[in-house]
Parts: structure tokens; C-alpha cells; sequence
């Protein structure tokens, strides 16, 4: 079952056609306001006139709300002076048909559809929303900001309490709606100029103020002696940092490295083994794939471990010439042992290829026996995504059978610069490096571990994993997309869009790029709240 959670208007019909189910089944058997009938569907009388906001769970319905605006309201016909009532200057309407699915009740549902309602309101000039709610939720109405007014309306066995929701009362009643406001009153900016707390993205990452001054300084040609100096220089640094003894920075991302890396072991005679229990170990399969790669895969499932003896194990069984693995899943914070690896790899003749994208800048590494190596100027070294870095043990030559672009051996004859480059990128990436703090890392990492454990939040692995990638895997009923749209709409950034998150209900924490410690502690003090209803719904 997908638990990622999706709001939206309803436009399709056969959305129409479960929000009457639902509601058949909310005011006819669980409130009896309606008669049965053998359809089991009710069609609202306001049915034409109403804009429904919808909770969905895959394509299941879970929740819904309707709001219109014209008169007369449903309270127009119970309470004769409903306008004496409401503040005056008021641009009201009506909200009707409040129903959660109750598997869902005790999630953040609701309040999920609460805020898209005021989002949606603010968009229509409304300020004022008004609601008959069932006595039976009184409790939780006013807890979003509802105020009472007048008296019961309705039969005695489904009685109903008149209230009214503003623009101040929801203020008052939760920190979330500053957020919204922000965002209500700054739609012509673009979302990436709108004020963020805190970035826990692995990509784009947090800068340091030196990486964004380096970054804006005036470009100038990379057929310039002093770019091809600045460039020679920070391969010099990135060996240093690494064992490695060259490498070649490339305008691109991690795919491109390590498609790269596949076009070069197409000229080694004989197949490999690729080690995957994650997203970005598969990704590695479909690049050998794509390539025309021959090899044995040794897969797990995602966040088990891929032990020695089982490495072992298949080298003696496939005799393979080189390995490919990542050093750190992505996905889960996996962390390969590549001291292991690599010593199993020189003792059955195998060279290794490891894709250090997200570990490089967060761990340290030895790519000194490595075949090939490659990672990114994001992520753990901290600068903008841009650039690819491939490093390699041999010298390496250009090679016709291998696309221009592609080429390592190609990009060595020419100093890493056989085509167009970029100073910026180049010059940020240098700073970045001067601001690396393996410890600092660590100890941040820790920090997050530890205040996770003390509020009986479970994460993801142990003290192998990466501390640059901390995953929670939400229990049944709290929605990651739920629990990410929050906390982005507030100015918090987690990894939760991609596609392979989003099906597994997982969050994650990237530390990687520049954290403060002052905003990171604003940080955790933020999410404890937000993460709240996981605890609860675990442990429930």
C-alpha cells in the first residue's frame, strides 16, 4: 500500500464518484443525517456549486472538504441572522462535508486539509470560513482555530455546533499559517527567493558564504593560463584529499561520471560484478546495462548489508575482471566497506570502481589502489552542482570506440579542458574544499542521531551507516509527502520528492554542504514538532 499522501481539487469523475461514496458513508451510516439508499452514494445538494479538496492515498479518497461562496449558505436556512453572528467586513463561505476516513483520523489529515483550505481561501479573497461541525469533533475544531457561535443546529441524534474560522484565529492557533501567509503574499516571486530556515537537501546544499563570493566573481575563458592553472591546482588538491593519483573535473553531474566509468570498462576483456542494495546500485546496474556492459549483479534489499563473505563468495564463483559499487547508498545511508572490498578485489584480480558522489567531503576516502572513482562538486564537498570528478589509478589515453564527450583518457590529454569549462564552478569548488571538516560533520551527525533516539524517532541503521544521510522510515498513516509539504510550505528542506522516497513513505536528512550550528539547533527544535504525530502513530 503507497502511503504518500497526495491533496488536491478534485477534477475527475471518478473522484466525484468516491468523494458521494464517502460521503454516504460519513452522514447516512456513521451520522445519521441522511436516509439509506441502495447506491450508497450521496450527491450534495450543493453538489454543482462545490470546489472539493481531497486527500488521496494512491487512488483512494481518505479525506475530503468542500467550500462555496454563494448564498444562501446551509446556515442561512438553520440561523435566520447568521451575518449578526460574524465580524463585519467579512468576505465568508462556507465549509461543508468535512469527512477523514477513520484509519486516518488520529494522522495529519486533517490538518492537512485545513491548511490547503486556507491556502485555497486566501487565493479566493475569502476571510472568513464557516462550518457547521458535528459536536462530536468539537475539541479538535477549535484546536485548528474554530470559534462557536450561536446555538446546536440540527436533529438530536446528528446535532451540529455553528463556527467560524478567520484568517486571525487560525494565526493564533498554529505557527504553520506565518508560513502560508509568506507564501500567500509573495506569489510573484519565484519559490527559490522565499525564505527557508533550513536545507537538509543532498543537492542542492547549504553554502558557505566564501563558496557564494567565489562563485560571483567575473567569469573569464577556460582557454585562460590562469583557469588552467586554478584547474591544475585543484586536481593537485582533490589527489591530495583522496590518495588518488589523478583525476579530471568534467561540466556535469554523477551520471555523466559514471557513465564515464561504464565506457571505460567496456575496453577491460571480461565481465564484472555490481554490488546493489539501493537506488543508486541499481542506477549502476542500468548504466552496465545501457553500455553493453557483460556482468553478475550481487543485489540485497535496500539498507541490508552486502557482507564480505558474500562479495567473496561471488568473486570465486564469477571470476569477475573489475567491481562497481557505490560507497555510500544514497537512498539509505548505506556505507560500503571499501578497505574490504578493495583487498578482495586485489586478491581475485579484480579492479574496483566506486561511485563516491555522496561520501566524498563526508567520510574520508583512500582511492589509491582505485581503479576509478568518481563524485560530484555538490553534496559532501559543499559547492554547486555542476561539476563531475572522475578519479584514476593508470594513465589514461584517448580512445576512439568511446563517445567524445565520454572519454576520461581524452579529457587527461587536455588537462581535465578539452571542451568548454566554467570558472565559477571551478573557482567555488576550490573554496568549498578549504572549508571541509570531516569532525565537524560527525559530531552534527551525532547530535541529530541522539536528539532522534531521545524523542523515540527510529532512523534508519546504525553508526556504519553514512552520517551524511539520516532516513526515517514513517510508520502506516503519517504521510512523508504530508510531513515534506509541511515542512517546505514552513521553510524547512527534507529529501522526500524523489520517486523512490515517495514510495516507501521515507524522509530523509542530508547533512551534507555548510550547517550552522546555532540553525541547526533552531532546526531540530522545529522538526521535533513536526515529527510529533510519527512518534505518536508509531507507538499507538
Amino acid at each position: 500500500m503507497n502511503h504518500s499522501l497526495v491533496y488536491k481539487i478534485a477534477s475527475d469523475p471518478y473522484e466525484f464518484q468516491q468523494i458521494n461514496h464517502l460521503n454516504y458513508e460519513t452522514f447516512v451510516k456513521e451520522i445519521p443525517q441522511h436516509k439509506e439508499n441502495d447506491t450508497e452514494q450521496l450527491v450534495d445538494k450543493f453538489h454543482d456549486e462545490n470546489t472539493y479538496i481531497i486527500a488521496k492515498n494512491g487512488e483512494c479518497i481518505i479525506g475530503m472538504i468542500a467550500v462555496r461562496a454563494n448564498r444562501p449558505f446551509s446556515l442561512d436556512h438553520k440561523l435566520h441572522d447568521l451575518d449578526e453572528h460574524i465580524p463585519s467586513g467579512s468576505v465568508p463561505c462556507e465549509v461543508r462535508l468535512l469527512s477523514v476516513r477513520e484509519e486516518y483520523r488520529s494522522t495529519r489529515v486533517f490538518y492537512g486539509l485545513c491548511e490547503r483550505l486556507v491556502h485555497f481561501c486566501l487565493k479566493k479573497g475569502y476571510n472568513l470560513a464557516l462550518i457547521s461541525g458535528t459536536v462530536r469533533q468539537l475539541k479538535l475544531y477549535r484546536r485548528i482555530g474554530f470559534k462557536p457561535f450561536a446555538s446546536l443546529v440540527g436533529k438530536v441524534d446528528a446535532q451540529f455546533q455553528p463556527m467560524y474560522l478567520t484568517k486571525e484565529s487560525f494565526e493564533q492557533s498554529t505557527k504553520a499559517f506565518k508560513r502560508l501567509m509568506l507564501s500567500a503574499s509573495n506569489t510573484q516571486q519565484p519559490s527559490y527567493a522565499r525564505e527557508r530556515k533550513h536545507s537538509f537537501l543532498p543537492g542542492p546544499v547549504p553554502l558557505h558564504p566564501k563558496v557564494e563570493e567565489a562563485f560571483r566573481t567575473e567569469p573569464f575563458s577556460h582557454r585562460d593560463k590562469s583557469f588552467v592553472q586554478e584547474v591544475n591546482d585543484l586536481k593537485n588538491q582533490l589527489c591530495s584529499m583522496t590518495g588518488s593519483k589523478q583525476c579530471e573535473i568534467v561540466v556535469g553531474t554523477g551520471t555523466l561520471t559514471n557513465d564515464m566509468v561504464a565506457q571505460q570498462l567496456r575496453l577491460i576483456e571480461g565481465g564484472g560484478l555490481i554490488l546493489s542494495n539501493g537506488e543508486f546500485g541499481s542506477r549502476l546496474i542500468e548504466h552496465a546495462e545501457r553500455s553493453g556492459l557483460s556482468f553478475h549483479t550481487l543485489c540485497k534489499k535496500w539498507g541490508e548489508e552486502i557482507s564480505v563473505a558474500e562479495i567473496e563468495s561471488a568473486l570465486k564463483t564469477w571470476s569477475p575482471k573489475w567491481i562497481w559499487t557505490v560507497h555510500c547508498e544514497t537512498s539509505t545511508g548505506y556505507l560500503y566497506d571499501l578497505v574490504e572490498i578493495l583487498s578482495l578485489a586485489k586478491e581475485n584480480g579484480a579492479e574496483l570502481c566506486v561511485d563516491a558522489c555522496s561520501s566524498f567531503g563526508i567520510v574520508p576516502v583512500n582511492f589509491q589502489d582505485v581503479y576509478l572513482a568518481t563524485s560530484v562538486s555538490g553534496k559532501g564537498l559543499g559547492s554547486y552542482p555542476g561539476l563531475g570528478i572522475i578519479f584514476h589509478r593508470e594513465e589514461l589515453y584517448s580512445h576512439r570506440t568511446i563517445p567524445r564527450y565520454l572519454d576520461i583518457g581524452l579529457y587527461a590529454e587536455k588537462g581535465s579542458i578539452p571542451f568548454t569549462h566554467s570558472s565559477n564552478l571551478v573557482s567555488a569548488l576550490k573554496a568549498a574544499l578549504t572549508h571541509l571538516d570531516f569532525n565537524r560533520n560527525l559530531e552534527l551527525s551525532k547530535i541529530v542521531r541522539e536528539t532522534f533516539n531521545e524523542w523515540g524517532i527510529t532512523v534508519m541503521g546504525n553508526e556504519g551507516f553514512s552520517p551524511g544521510v539520516i532516513t526515517i522510515e514513517l510508520p502506516r498513516g503519517v504521510s512523508s509527502r504530508s510531513i515534506g509539504d509541511e515542512c517546505k510550505e514552513r521553510g524547512m528542506l527534507l529529501s522526500y520528492e524523489s520517486d523512490y522516497l515517495l514510495e516507501r513513505n521515507w524522509i530523509q536528512l542530508a547533512l551534507m554542504g555548510y550547517h550552522r550550528e546555532e540553525g541547526m539547533t533552531e532546526a531540530l527544535e522545529f522538526l521535533k514538532e513536526v515529527l510529533e504525530p510519527v512518534k505518536e502513530a508509531r507507538y499507538v
